[in-house]
């Protein structure tokens, strides 16, 4: 989005860093709300919702007409901001509540590692493609961005059917784990 507010739209730095405010104030927002609703719903299903959501932001977007004003662009880019909000919390917790108690330290800097990794080579994969288009295909990016977003709106739709779900390996009593220095003795 910024190599397309700044490169096509012609938008400058700083006007390019304020139309891409509305994605994180949207999620600063509706995370909490999200995180809530995570207690109470699954998280393939609040996931789902708010990749749907993503998706459709991407997707209209790439429909931002030719000369697009101010606002045209802020409520999509708030619209993207709001599925990644309902998204991430949710997640997030699935993650990490994943992990045995003992490990969720471990689940927590790989959920981290993987971010990082994935923004990393999302950027990388968006500079490809504006390498390869020339820059100015701004609607095909949002389009193929989109499309990766639906895919992952399937992927989070599975985590509600029990046969996507690895059975738990048994627990034996010789196989626990041994009380951390953190942990008191029994």
């Amino acid at each position: 989005m910024p190599f397309y507010f700044h490169d096509v739209i012609g938008a400058s730095a700083v006007e390019t860093g304020l139309l891409i405010t509305p994605w994180a104030v949207m999620t600063a927002i509706l995370a909490p709300i999200a995180g809530y609703l995570a207690d109470r719903h699954p998280a393939g299903i609040l996931g789902g919702i708010g990749l749907a959501v993503l998706a459709s932001g991407f997707v209209l977007l790439a429909l931002l007409p030719a000369h697009p004003t101010t606002a045209d662009i802020v409520w999509r880019v708030a619209l993207c901001g709001a599925g990644f909000g309902l998204f991430q919390s949710p997640n997030n917790r699935a993650i990490v509540a994943s992990a045995p108690r003992h490990r969720s330290g471990g689940a927590g800097a790989i959920q981290g590692t993987a971010r990082l990794l994935g923004q990393s080579i999302g950027a990388a994969l968006v500079a490809l493609v504006f390498g390869v288009t020339g820059g100015g295909q701004g609607a095909a990016t949002a389009i193929l961005i989109a499309g990766f977003a639906s895919i992952a709106v399937i992927a989070s739709l599975t985590r509600l059917f029990e046969f996507v779900r690895l059975a738990p390996p048994p627990q034996h009593a010789a196989t626990a784990p041994a009380p951390s220095l953190h942990e008191p003795a029994e």
